[in-house]
C-alpha cells in the first residue's frame, strides 16, 4: 500500500440533526442543512465554484424513496452542477467509500478541491419495509429468501462470538450504555438521552398510568428486563440502532491550497477499504470481518501508524455487537 502523493487535508465539515424528519424533510432538505453547516465551518469561507466535484455516499435511496441518480439532484441543490457528482453505495460503508474516492480524487492530482456528502432518509418508509431493504445487504441468493434479516444475521455472528471468546450479553449492554452517554451529549444525535434518563422516563410514566413502579437497581438490570425485549437472541432492543434521516458533508483540499480556506487543515493520512463474502455460510469466520481488518492494515500501512498510536476510535455500530468487535479489529 502506497503513500498518498499529494497532501490531503478536511478543511469544513458538517451535518444535519439526525432523527424522523419525513414528511417535512426528505434527503434534500436534509443535504443542505448539512451542507450549510459544513460551509459555515470553513474558516476563510468557500463558495459553489471553489469545489470541482462532488462525491456522495447513499446506500438505498432507491428503496427508501424512489429516488436514483442522488448524486446529480444533489449537485444541483446546492449550485454545483455540471460539475461532475457520484453517488456511491456500500451498505454501511456507503459514506466512508465516498470518503476514500474523495481523497483519491484529490491526491491524484485530478482535483484540488472536493465535497463529500452522505445522507439517508429512511422514515419515509414503515419499519418493515426498512427491515426488508436493509436485507437487500446480505446474500440475495441464499439469506434472504430464508427470511434472515440484518438484527438475525448479527445475532448469528454475536452468539459465535460469545461461543469463541466468551463474550456476554452483559459486555452488550455495557457498549449501549456508553453509546447512549455519548449521544446525550451530542446536539446532532437522535437519542439524546441516557439509559439512566430513559430508565427515570419510564419510571415517572408508570406512575402518572397508577402502574406498578419496577425496581431496577442500574442500567444493566433495567437493560435484562422487559423493558429491553428480544429482538434476535443475543440481541435485545437497546443492542440495535435506530432508523433514521439524517446527512453529513466535508470539503477536502489538496495540501497546497487548504490554507486559503483554514489556517487549522486536519490532515488526512491514511485510507483503506476491502471487501469480503456477503454471506455468512462463505465465511471461514464469523467473528471476523475480513473486509474491516483488511481497510484498517491498508490506512494503518499508509499512515505509518498502528494501533496504539489512534488516541480516538469512532466505529461504526448498526450493533453494540457490531462495535465491540470491530475495536477488537484495532488490536
Amino acid at each position: 500500500m502506497g503513500k498518498l502523493t499529494r497532501k490531503v487535508a478536511i478543511v469544513g465539515a458538517g451535518m444535519s440533526k439526525f432523527g424522523q424528519h419525513f414528511p417535512v424533510k426528505r434527503n434534500p432538505d436534509l443535504w443542505v442543512d448539512a451542507w450549510l453547516n459544513a460551509v459555515e465551518s470553513v474558516d476563510n469561507g468557500i463558495e459553489p465554484k471553489d469545489v470541482e466535484a462532488l462525491y456522495v455516499g447513499n446506500y438505498s435511496a432507491d428503496l427508501f424513496n424512489h429516488q436514483g441518480h442522488l448524486a446529480p439532484q444533489l449537485a444541483n441543490i446546492v449550485g454545483l452542477s455540471p460539475k461532475p457528482s457520484s453517488r456511491f453505495e456500500g451498505a454501511c460503508a456507503s459514506g466512508g467509500i465516498a470518503f476514500r474516492e474523495g481523497i483519491i480524487g484529490v491526491t491524484s492530482g485530478m482535483y484540488d478541491v472536493v465535497c463529500v456528502g452522505g445522507v439517508e432518509c429512511m422514515t419515509e418508509v414503515p419499519t418493515t419495509v426498512v427491515t426488508d431493504a436493509l436485507a437487500a445487504a446480505s446474500d440475495i441468493t441464499y439469506e434472504y429468501p430464508s427470511g434472515a434479516t440484518f438484527p438475525g444475521l448479527y445475532a448469528s455472528i454475536a452468539s459465535a462470538h460469545f461461543h469463541k471468546y466468551g463474550t456476554t450479553s452483559e459486555d452488550l449492554m455495557r457498549v449501549g450504555i456508553k453509546n447512549h452517554e455519548n449521544g446525550k451529549e451530542n446536539p446532532y444525535a437522535q437519542m439524546q438521552q441516557s439509559i439512566s434518563d430513559i430508565m427515570a422516563s419510564k419510571r415517572k410514566r408508570y406512575e402518572n398510568q397508577g402502574r406498578e413502579v419496577p425496581e431496577w437497581k442500574d442500567e444493566l438490570d433495567f437493560l435484562k428486563s422487559s423493558a429491553n425485549p428480544m429482538i434476535a437472541s443475543p440481541l435485545r432492543l437497546f443492542d440495535c440502532s435506530l432508523v433514521t434521516d439524517g446527512a453529513a458533508c466535508l470539503f477536502l483540499a489538496a495540501g497546497e491550497v487548504a490554507k486559503k480556506f483554514t489556517d487549522n487543515p486536519i490532515w488526512v493520512t491514511g485510507t483503506g477499504q476491502g471487501s469480503a463474502s456477503l454471506s455468512l455460510h462463505d465465511r471461514d469466520d464469523l467473528t471476523t470481518f475480513v473486509a474491516a481488518k483488511e481497510a484498517a492494515r491498508q490506512a494503518y500501512e499508509m499512515a505509518g501508524v498502528g494501533p496504539k498510536d489512534i488516541q480516538i476510535a469512532e466505529v461504526h455500530d448498526c450493533f453494540t455487537k457490531i462495535k465491540k468487535e470491530k475495536v477488537l479489529i484495532a488490536d
